[in-house]
């Protein structure tokens, strides 16, 4: 076979086959560490394989689910920090798994970008696989792709995969929520993964630059407090599931806040009664309230306002199960109760101070 006349070759058309053969070297450590029952094998193949008896499963049920990063991704690039939005990636699956009872068994990422950096590339799935061994599940594969022309610059995004299960009739919500049930919020760590547009919007008018120190935090810069990872609520929920049996509903706080996220796990013919001075937002909500004259009712629709995971919980068993919560350390505070039905799904009393 004879070269064609101008003799051009994949690299110089802007894609480099070796950089990303180093990538694949320098995280090949960071796969391994995720390996749980069910699956062992080495990154490399066409496909992940998973092994549902090995994991201990005996009549799964799957669930699936895939998400994004949204625009966080360009404060980390903005900043130039790109070793937590893996997590977030992570977090923003997997907290989708747990909520229906699942535990998650597995993770698939898939990186694309205009030039591939191995040492970006690498740090990002560091924050992949770090978020995969907080969630207990196994990073199995993925997808790096360098397209020149589809992203400019230093531009990147991200997309994850996770698969989970639990045993069949073992699902969330149940059908037996009544009145009277306990609503318990579990502290979130920071913005998490929404609202981003807004966040950028508002600190592009505040003037304040990414490295300069956040007006919220005395001890990081702003992109740094903005990059707070999502919190990943799997382990401790599995475990409150497991051992109390009271838990009857989940709902993660994503986009949409809380009068979207938390009517999707009620039945039709019941509503969410929140408390508002129960909940206490963190300084960053505030801040964010203000310099953006954000109302109240905005900021409770597109981001989490401090509350990152909602449980739905017997009325009798809402001590036993923020107990084993507290002892898993998270932060749980009762912010409500279930009504019957009214005009939305979500009703407020009293008043969120930001």
């Amino acid at each position: 076979m004879t070269d064609g006349k101008n003799g051009l070759t994949y690299a110089q058309a802007g894609v480099d086959i070796d950089a990303g053969n180093a990538m694949v070297e320098k995280i090949k450590p960071m796969v391994r560490s995720t390996r749980r029952p069910g699956a062992d094998g080495e990154i490399g193949g066409f496909g992940g394989l998973f092994d549902l008896k090995a994991a201990g499963f005996t009549d799964p049920i799957l669930v699936a689910a895939n998400d994004g990063v949204g625009t966080k991704l360009r404060v980390a690039i903005e900043a130039g920090k790109h070793d937590t939005v893996g997590i977030d990636l992570v977090a923003m699956c997997v907290n989708d798994l747990v909520v229906q009872g699942a535990e998650p068994l597995l993770f698939l990422d898939y990186f694309a970008t205009g030039k591939l950096d191995p040492d970006q590339g690498a740090a990002i799935v560091s924050g992949i696989a770090e978020g995969c061994r907080q969630a207990g599940c196994a990073l199995i594969g993925g997808e790096t792709a360098e397209m020149p022309g589809m992203y400019s610059g230093d531009d990147y995004d991200l997309a994850g995969f996770a698969v989970g299960a639990a045993e069949r009739g073992q699902l969330l919500p149940t059908d037996d929520i009544v009145e009277g049930d306990v609503i318990l919020g579990l502290a979130s760590s920071g913005v998490h993964s929404n609202g981003f547009s807004l966040v950028r919007r508002i600190v592009a008018d505040s003037g304040i630059g990414w490295h300069d120190k956040a007006p919220f935090d005395p001890y990081r810069s702003l992109g740094e407090a903005l990059l707070e990872p999502t919190r990943i609520y799997v382990k401790p929920l599995l475990s409150a599931i497991r051992s109390t049996h009271g838990i009857k509903a989940l709902a993660h706080i994503t986009g949409g806040g809380f009068p979207e996220n938390i009517p999707r796990v009620l039945p039709a013919d019941f509503s969410a009664e929140l408390d508002l001075d129960a909940i206490d937002p963190p300084k960053v909500f505030s801040w964010l309230a203000k310099t953006g004259g954000v109302a109240a009712n905005e900021m409770m629709r597109t981001f989490n306002c401090g509350i990152g995971m909602v449980l739905v919980v017997a009325a009798g068993q809402a001590a036993q199960v923020a107990a084993v919560l507290q002892q898993s350390g998270e932060d749980v505070t009762t912010i409500g109760r279930i009504l019957p039905r009214r005009e939305t799904g979500v009703v407020y009393r009293g008043q969120i101070e930001l």
